[in-house]
C-alpha cells in the first residue's frame, strides 16, 4: 500500500507541475517532482522500470512544450539536463541505459558542449554504476514478497532481518560518497522499505528513531517512536527508550506520562515499572516525591522485594542517608523473611557499613527460619563472612553447622559431614586465586562428586546381584533405599577396558581336529562343564579355519558371550537341507551292451550310442518329463478346485479338460544318433 500511496504522489506532483509549468513557475516544483521519482525508484526493486518510465514521461512533456521565445526553450533544455544530470549519478536499474539517452541528448542540443558535459558526468556516472553493482548484492537477498507478520524464530525470517541489516549498514556507510543530505534522505527510505516487511520488530524501529536522534533530528526520532508504539502497543521496552529520548531532551511531562502508562492503573504494575518510575521521579523531582511514591507502592499487593531493595540502595547511594535505608530494609525483612535473594542484598548492605555484629544477628535469623533447602546460598555467604571477619574457630564452627544442616536434606546422609580437601581449598582461596592447580581442582570436584553418589551406585550394584546381595546391606541404608527391585542394572564392576594389543599366550591343547590341525584351549574351554570326550568331539567337529579365527581374539574379561556354548548349540540343532537338483533329472547309468526299444512294437537290434548321445538323450527326456509333470500339476489343480455354478463356466472347464487330454495322444519322432534312429509312437 505505501509504495502505491508513493505512486499515487509522484503522479500527482507532476500533474501539478504541468498546470504550474504554463504559467513559468514551475523551478522549484519541477525540482521536488523529480526528487520524489528519484527518491522512490532509488530503491524501488521491484518494479524495474519505475525509474525509467517516470524519466522518459519527464522528458517528454517537456519536449512536447512548445516555447514562445528562446528564452523559454533554453529554460526547457536546461530542466532536462538537470532532470538526466540528476539521473545517471543515482545507482538504480539501467543507469546504462539512461547514461545513453543522456550521451544522445546532448549531442543532440550541440556536440561542443556535448564534448564537456560527458566528460564531467562520465566518473560520477562510473561511481553510480559501481555502487548500484555492489548495492545489488545486498537486494538480491532481500525477499520483497515477505509478509509483516510477528516474528515468529524461523530461519528464513532471520535470513531476511539479516539481509535488511546488511542493506542498513550499507546505506549508512555513504559508499557513494554523496552529500550528507541526499544520503539521509537514501537511508530515510530504506529504513522506510524495510518496516514495510519487519513492521512488528521493536529492534528495527528502536534502531531507526536512535539514527534520526543521532543525526539531530530529533522531532523525527520521536515520532518514529510514537509510530512504534502504535505498531507494537504492549513493548515495554520501546516505552522505556522513548521516555529516556523525552527525559534527554527536557520533556519531562510527556516522560511521565510514558511512565504513568507503564503503571497502568497500579494493580497490575509489575515491579520494574515501579522501581523505574521511583528512579524518574528522585531524578527530575525530588527525594520526597520518591519517597511518597514508595509508601504508596510498598502497599500494593504485587509490590515484590526487589521494590524495597530498588528504594533502599537509592537513599543509601544517592540520598547517602544510611539510617533510612537500614530502617527500609529491616521493614521488608518482616516481609520478606523467607526470600533468601532479599537475605543477601539486605548482607552486602551491612557489609558496607562495616556492621559485623548485626550481619551475624541477620545470618543467625535468617537461617532459623529457612529449610535447609534454600538456605544454601546463605551458609555459603555466611562462611565467606566469616572467612573475612572471623577467627579460624568461628569459621570451623560455621563450617561444621552448615554440614550438620545441608546434611539433612541430601541422601549421603553422614558422609557430608566428614571434612574434605575440599574445604581447605575453599577456605584458603581468595577471588581467582586457588591454593592449588586447575587439574586439582578438577580433580577434587570429580572426587566430591563420586563421594555423593557412591552409595547410590552401591545401591543399584546390588539390585543387580540379585536378593542374595541385598541381604548384604544394612538394614537402614535398604529402608532409604529408593530403587526400584524390578529394574536390573548391568553390572558394571566387571568393565574393562578393551584392548586390542592384548594377545593371547595359550599352548594348544592335546585333542585334534579330524583334517590334523589343532584348537586352541584358552578361547575354547569346557565352561558348561561338557563331559572331556564330548567336549572333544565338538572341538572335532568344528571346522580348522573357525578354530584358528577364534583361537586369535582378544582377551574380553566380564560380560561376554560364550562361544564354546554358540557353537556347541549350532552343532545340535537339526537344521534342514533343502534339495537343490530339479525332481525327474536323476541321472541314467551308461549301459554297455545292445541297447533294445520297443517304442514301436518291434525288437531291432541298435547299435549303443556314446556317452555324450545318452547326455543328450537325457536332458531331452528330463524336460519332456518335467513338462509333463507340470501340465498333470495343473491339470490337477484345476480339478481340485470346486465346480463353480455358472453353467458357461462348466462348459469351459470341460472343453480345457478335452484339449488337454487330446494334446497327450499322438506321434513322437527322435533325432539320429550317430549310427541309429529312433522312432515310434505313443497313445
Amino acid at each position: 500500500m505505501d509504495g502505491i500511496h508513493c505512486l499515487s504522489e509522484v503522479t500527482t506532483s507532476l500533474l501539478n507541475f504541468l498546470s504550474i509549468f504554463s504559467t513559468f513557475h514551475f523551478q522549484i516544483q519541477r525540482d521536488d517532482c523529480y526528487e520524489m521519482v528519484i527518491l522512490f525508484n532509488t530503491h524501488t526493486h521491484t518494479h524495474t522500470h519505475t525509474h525509467t518510465f517516470y524519466l522518459s514521461f519527464f522528458v517528454l512533456i517537456m519536449s512536447y512544450m512548445q516555447a514562445q521565445t528562446a528564452q523559454e526553450e533554453s529554460i526547457r533544455m536546461t530542466a532536462i539536463r538537470k532532470t538526466y544530470q540528476k539521473a545517471i549519478i543515482t545507482p538504480t536499474h539501467h543507469v546504462e541505459q539512461l547514461w545513453r539517452e543522456y550521451e544522445n541528448f546532448e549531442n543532440s542540443v550541440s556536440r561542443q558542449l556535448a564534448k564537456g558535459l560527458v566528460s564531467e558526468y562520465q566518473p560520477k556516472y562510473n561511481s553510480a554504476r559501481a555502487v548500484y553493482r555492489e548495492q545489488k548484492k545486498y537486494v538480491d537477498e532481500i525477499d520483497y514478497n515477505m509478509l509483516a507478520v510477528p516474528p515468529t524464530g524461523s530461519f528464513k525470517e532471520e535470513q531476511q532481518w539479516m539481509a535488511w541489516k546488511r542493506f542498513l549498514t550499507f546505506e549508512k556507510g555513504n559508499p557513494q560518497r554523496i552529500d550528507s543530505v541526499s544520503s539521509n534522505k537514501r537511508i530515510i527510505f530504506t529504513y522506510e522499505q524495510c518496516l514495510m516487511y519487519l513492521y512488528h520488530y521493536q529492534d528495527v524501529w528502536y534502531d531507526y528513531a536512535t539514527w534520526h536522534a543521532k543525526s539531530g533530528s530529533i522531532d523525527s526520532a520521536i515520532k518514529v517512536f510514537q509510530r512504534a508504539l502504535k505498531a507494537l502497543p504492549d513493548s515495554d521496552t520501546l516505552k522505556y527508550a522513548y521516555a529516556e529520548l523525552e527525559e534527554s531532551r527536557g520533556a519531562i511531562q510527556p516522560a511521565r506520562k510514558i511512565y504513568e502508562s507503564l503503571l497502568g492503573d497500579g494493580v497490575n504494575a509489575t515491579a520494574l515499572a515501579h522501581i523505574q518510575f521511583i528512579r524518574f521521579l528522585r531524578r527530575n523531582e525530588g527525594v520526597e516525591a520518591a519517597r511518597k511514591y514508595f509508601l504508596d507502592a510498598r502497599k500494593s499487593p504485587d509490590c515484590s522485594y526487589h521494590v524495597y531493595v530498588a528504594y533502599a540502595l537509592i537513599a543509601f547511594c544517592l540520598d547517602k542517608d544510611s539510617k533510612i535505608a537500614h530502617n527500609i530494609f529491616e521493614a521488608g525483612l518482616k516481609r520478606f523473611m523467607h526470600e533468601p535473594v532479599y537475605i543477601l542484598e539486605y548482607a552486602d548492605f551491612l557489609s558496607r557499613l562495616n556492621d559485623e555484629r548485626n550481619i551475624r544477628a541477620l545470618f543467625e535469623r535468617a537461617l532459623s527460619s529457612l529449610p535447609p533447602e534454600e538456605s544454601v546460598e546463605v551458609w555459603k555467604r555466611y562462611i565467606q563472612f566469616e572467612q573475612t571477619y572471623g577467627d579460624l574457630a568461628s569459621m570451623l564452627k560455621v563450617e561444621q553447622r552448615r554440614k550438620e544442616a545441608l546434611s539433612r536434606t541430601g541422601e549421603d546422609g553422614a558422609s557430608a559431614l566428614e571434612s574434605s580437601l575440599q574445604d581447605v581449598v575453599s577456605r584458603y582461596s581468595f577471588m581467582d586465586l586457588w591454593p592449588c592447580s586447575s587439574k586439582d581442582l578438577d580433580h577434587l570436584a570429580r572426587q566430591e562428586w563420586l563421594a555423593k553418589n557412591i552409595n547410590k551406585k552401591a545401591e543399584k550394584s546390588a539390585v543387580s546381584n540379585g536378593p542374595a546381595t541385598l541381604d548384604k546391606i544394612p538394614a537402614g541404608l535398604a529402608s532409604n533405599s529408593n530403587v526400584s527391585g524390578k529394574v536390573i542394572y548391568p553390572d558394571t564392576s566387571q568393565t574393562v577396558i578393551y584392548d586390542p594389543r592384548q594377545k593371547l599366550e595359550a599352548g594348544i591343547p592335546p585333542s585334534t581336529t579330524a583334517s590334523g590341525f589343532k584348537a586352541a584351549s584358552n578361547p575354547l574351554s569346557n565352561p558348561i562343564g561338557l563331559a572331556p570326550n564330548v567336549f572333544d568331539e565338538v572341538l572335532k567337529a568344528t571346522p580348522p579355519a573357525l578354530i584358528s579365527f577364534l583361537a586369535n581374539l582378544p582377551i574380553v574379561e566380564g560380560p561376554a558371550p560364550n562361544v564354546d556354548i554358540v557353537l556347541s548349540i549350532c552343532l545340535q540343532s537339526d537344521v534342514p537341507v533343502g534339495k537343490t537338483g530339479k525332481s525327474g533329472t536323476a541321472q541314467t547309468p551308461m549301459l554297455s551292451g545292445p541297447a533294445t526299444s520297443d517304442l514301436s512294437g518291434s525288437s531291432r537290434s541298435r547299435p549303443v550310442p556314446s556317452g555324450s548321445s545318452f547326455k543328450t538323450r537325457d536332458r531331452q527326456s528330463g524336460k519332456r518329463k518335467d513338462r509333463d509333470r507340470q501340465e498333470e500339476d495343473e491339470t490337477a489343480t484345476v480339478q481340485s478346485q470346486p465346480l463353480p455354478r455358472d453353467v458357461f463356466r462348466i462348459r469351459q472347464i470341460q472343453k480345457s479338460r478335452a484339449a488337454a487330454t487330446t494334446s497327450q495322444t499322438g506321434s513322437v519322432s527322435y533325432g539320429s544318433a550317430l549310427s541309429g534312429d529312433l522312432s515310434g509312437s505313443t497313445t
